[in-house]
């Protein structure tokens, strides 16, 4: 079951969304709780101290207390995974929306067209990547390594090693074999002796890929401009 936030500081705002979110729960038949909050604060608090995991959470960007900007600043490295909607007025908001990765970007004046679709959007990659794992097996050992947790894949001899955040885990096929069992549009090499998880790159600065943990991977110079491309396709169709 996933489990979804939202915060804004006006209660009836954050029902008002809460309705919008259970309506595409029930409209795409996926399992889900909600929360709202009036305090970031308290969202904070309940994630950091009490550890409470959400897979989605909407915020809206000017709050009193703390804004949504901060709060997603520091809710990020807490849950890596979660997916973000933010909710606002301010149109260059969208530009530090891209920098930490948010889902979705919804303008307040196009709330009531916009939503629905990002939400709807957002659990439908979430009941997917549940589901998305891959299967490292050999004589001794089973593995399943969820996809969201794959940072990058890197040439290790004739074979692969997958970095996650929790180590690495070698696979014995070559790059691309591995490259093509993942079939994923968020895999993406920027070398020919890697591969990226799209979905934890930060940004491309001076020739390398800049990872969420502060992973500076190269990207060669022939892969340079794909890359970007890419890069902008894939977060393109999530602001």
């Amino acid at each position: 079951m996933l489990r979804i936030a939202i915060c804004d500081d006006d209660k009836n705002v954050a029902d008002s969304h809460a309705d919008v979110v259970r309506a595409c729960l029930s409209r795409t038949g996926i399992a889900g709780e909600v929360q709202t909050y009036v305090d970031g604060k308290n969202l904070l608090c309940d994630v950091l101290d009490d550890h409470f995991h959400y897979d989605l959470i909407l915020l809206d960007i000017e709050m009193p207390q703390i804004s949504g900007m901060d709060l997603a600043r520091q809710l990020r490295p807490a849950l890596p995974n979660v997916k973000m909607i933010f909710i606002t007025s301010h149109v260059e908001y969208a530009i530090d929306a891209y920098e930490l990765s948010i889902f979705r970007y919804v303008p307040k004046q196009e709330l009531e067209k916009r939503l629905p679709g990002a939400i709807t959007d957002a659990l439908t990659l979430l009941s997917l990547e549940e589901g998305r794992v891959y299967t490292i097996q050999t004589n001794s050992r089973l593995e399943r390594i969820p996809y969201r947790d794959v940072l990058y894949i890197s040439k290790d001899g004739k074979n692969a090693l997958i970095t996650t955040q929790n180590g690495t885990s070698p696979v014995r096929k070559p790059l691309q074999k591995v490259f093509d069992e993942l079939d994923a549009e968020e895999f993406l090499f920027i070398d020919r002796g890697c591969i990226v998880n799209l979905i934890h790159v930060m940004q491309i600065r001076d020739a390398s890929a800049v990872l969420k943990d502060g992973t500076c991977l190269p990207v060669s110079r022939s892969h340079l401009q794909d890359v970007k491309e890419k890069i902008n396709e894939y977060w393109g169709k999530r602001l």
